[in-house]
């Protein structure tokens, strides 16, 4: 067990440019789960200042990041408070400014239009620089493509890319994607998963289905 890489440590290895995001979130609406990780050659510990902008709890929205994802350099999350009015002809945020013109004007958060949560599954792999944008859902085993700007939900398993981003391909046969959504590897206990990992990184598809297939029957 103790040499199972430990998920509660800031930095896994000796390299110090990746870190497990769950140990440097201090803000209440940002949810990452165990060894997911964002690479930085600066400092993968200020993912939180650098990385999710326009974060103001108090307007209702969430980050929510599943386990085993791989946020490489650069990735931004927007999150609700980017945006602007758009109800009114203009949208210009008079509010922020103050004095009489926030006199004048409702509060600026209270106009803003609400996307909802941000929402990204297990074992997602979110390439440099890419963008996600306010109330996305990206499904579990997702691929976005390095530049990538995501203003739609992205399927399980599913590559994407460009801007806005599209889907790519599939990454495997449906019948292969829908027995990893019922496996859900990523919560497997640490031993199991340490046994399992020949499997998880095996480039024989058809022997994997064969075996998910085995588990889950048995």
């Amino acid at each position: 067990m103790n040499r199972i890489p430990n998920p509660d440590v800031v930095f896994p290895n000796e390299y110090d440019t990746s870190c497990f995001l769950k140990n440097v979130i201090t803000a209440p609406n940002i949810t990452v789960g165990e060894y997911t990780y964002y690479d930085d050659p600066v400092d993968p510990t200020a993912f939180e200042r650098n990385n999710v902008l326009f974060n103001w709890p108090e307007f209702g929205d969430h980050l929510i990041i599943g386990r085993f994802c791989s946020i490489a350099s650069g990735v931004k999350f927007i999150m609700g408070s980017a945006n602007h009015r758009l109800s009114s002809v203009t949208a210009y945020p008079f509010h922020v400014f103050g004095g009489l013109w926030a006199e004048c004007t409702p509060s600026h958060l209270s106009q803003l239009p609400f996307k909802g949560d941000t929402v990204v599954g297990n074992d997602v792999w979110l390439g440099r620089e890419c963008v996600v944008m306010p109330g996305v859902t990206i499904g579990d085993g997702a691929i976005l493509a390095a530049h990538s700007v995501v203003a739609k939900d992205v399927e399980p398993y599913t590559v994407v890319g460009g801007n806005p981003a599209r889907p790519i391909k599939k990454r495997f046969s449906q019948e292969l994607i829908d027995l990893l959504l019922r496996l859900r590897w990523w919560d497997f206990p640490p031993e199991q998963l340490a046994n399992f990992l020949p499997a998880l990184c095996s480039e024989n598809l058809e022997e994997v289905r064969d075996m998910i297939k085995g588990m889950l029957e048995a």
